[in-house]
């Protein structure tokens, strides 16, 4: 090629490099800068004092490490990699807030052709699709929470639901205890805790029921619960203050095994027992906020099941009152003759079927009108008391007490023979007659019972006739003198 020809490609390679977007640079193998374009000096913001052709490259590292543009670690190894046969590409972080990336490529002969390239809106772009991305993946991650908070917020309340259900169904104090502990250990996995209901005297509560592992004590006093000091929830391990309650320290529980919430449990506006939950050792609040609202979460479902609890136990207990005043004397305590009555056919109709005897105990204070004449009515009304304790202390378990009218009374005993129910009377016979009434300040003359025994099957298998018998008996005695045991017969008709 001619001289001529030479110098005009080489005229127009560098009219061609100066017109590039890009920086370049040629530098020789030995570390010298050999070319410098035009736009080098635009795109990395330095002027031709600061690089020159023939410049150490070393100088030109130390420059730019001076100015920023890489950390020292990686201008130390840009230095390593100076000398290696190979490409690489790196960016550098100039003053203005610029980003440029440099490649290096390693020629045959040694030489490096470096380029320089502004990049800074894309970087800026790419942060922002980086960023973008990153929301919309913590924006999934919030959505996936609350879709899984949401469908556990709906499994909570199905639960409640089907725990207001099954407690709105309970006949006894008994079935409710036993399916608050159930539910209880499935509403809250991991979870331990007690049921404690006052007492009738209200001076202390008694243990109803567990679940978990906890120990269900006998009976707490009210000063021994900060919740029921303080007449609402208490929640022990959320707060920087807090005090354990009397009653968990009895069961030797470690502060540090996590938390417990002690729930009153109030219904109609009386306060009628106390819900304790102890929630277990992966319960730690102080740790992070995130566990502090899952424990206010808790706690909120514990006073939803409280809630249900504490109507459940009120229902029962008004039911049960209602029952009483309709199966029980008010003036003896002692069962009336309707659920007597009731009682008799079914122990009739069970006793026919297995073959097993039952017997009914007529009885009727002797010279009642008597006493109500002498002494008035509020001294009859201690004797029909004083009669019906002695019979609630010698029948129990399936015997049923009744007053049936007045002064009579009648007493039903299952699988009970003739001879048995014979003794049975004549043992109520001689304690009502040892028995002493106070009224007022003195005592009441002696009271005597006249007593009739009718058995099934050999006095009848229908109610009325054993009841009829048992009277008839009884009448008998009466007329033998009272305070005396007749059986029944068939030749006294």
């Amino acid at each position: 090629m001619k001289a001529g020809a030479s110098t005009s490609v080489d005229a127009m390679c560098a009219e061609i490099l100066d017109a590039m977007e890009q920086g370049a640079a040629l530098w020789s193998a030995d570390g010298r800068c050999l070319y410098l374009n035009k736009r080098f000096y635009s795109v990395l913001e330095y002027s031709t004092d600061d690089v020159w052709v023939g410049m150490c490259r070393e100088d030109f590292f130390e420059m730019a490490l001076n100015r920023g543009e890489f950390s020292s670690d990686w201008g130390d190894q840009l230095k390593s990699l100076a000398g290696k046969r190979s490409s690489f590409t790196y960016d550098r972080h100039l003053p203005s807030g610029r980003i440029v990336a440099t490649t290096v490529r390693r020629l045959e002969d040694g030489r490096d052709v470096v380029t320089y390239t502004d990049v800074t809106a894309a970087r800026k772009l790419t942060a922002e699709l980086d960023a973008a991305k990153q929301a919309a993946e913590e924006a999934e991650k919030r959505s996936a929470a609350a879709l899984t908070s949401e469908k556990e917020r709906q499994h909570q309340v199905t639960m409640v639901s089907a725990l207001g259900e099954w407690l709105q169904s309970c006949k006894s104090l008994e079935e409710l205890y036993k399916i608050v502990s159930g539910h209880m250990a499935r509403l809250l996995p991991g979870s331990s805790g007690e049921l404690y209901i006052y007492s009738n005297s209200r001076d202390v509560l008694d243990g109803a029921c567990c679940w978990g592992d906890t120990s269900l004590q006998e009976h707490i006093n009210v000063d021994d619960c900060w919740g029921l000091r303080r007449g609402r929830s208490y929640t022990y391990g959320a707060g920087e203050v807090e005090f354990e309650c009397g009653h968990v320290a009895e069961q030797n529980w470690q502060k540090d095994f996590g938390c417990y919430f002690c729930i009153p449990i109030v219904a109609h506006g009386d306060t009628v027992g106390l819900l304790h939950v102890k929630l277990g050792q992966e319960c730690q609040p102080r740790a992070c906020t995130s566990s502090c609202q899952s424990l206010n979460d808790k706690r909120r479902f514990v006073i939803q099941c409280a809630e249900h609890i504490s109507l459940a136990v009120a229902n029962v207990k008004l039911r049960d009152e209602l029952r009483d005043q309709s199966i029980r004397d008010a003036l003896t305590g002692l069962f009336n003759r309707r659920y007597l009555i009731e009682n008799l056919r079914r122990e009739v109709a069970r006793a026919t079927k297995n073959g097993r005897p039952l017997s009914l105990i007529s009885c009727d204070a002797d010279h009642f009108k008597k006493l109500n004449d002498n002494h008035g009515h509020d001294a009859g009304d201690s004797v029909l008391r004083a009669i019906s304790e002695v019979m609630s202390h010698m029948f129990d378990g399936d015997e049923v007490c009744c007053r049936f009218g007045g002064e009579e009374f009648l007493i039903l005993l299952p699988d009970t023979d003739r001879p048995t129910a014979l003794r049975r009377a004549e043992e109520l016979r001689l304690a009502v007659e040892g028995h002493i009434v106070r009224y007022g300040n003195t005592n009441l003359p002696p009271v005597t019972l006249s007593l009739g025994v009718a058995t099934a099957p050999e006095d009848g298998t229908i109610p009325q006739a054993l009841i009829s018998k048992a009277d008839v008996a009884l009448y008998r005695a009466k007329a033998e003198g009272r305070n005396k045991v007749c059986l029944a017969d068939d030749d006294s008709e």
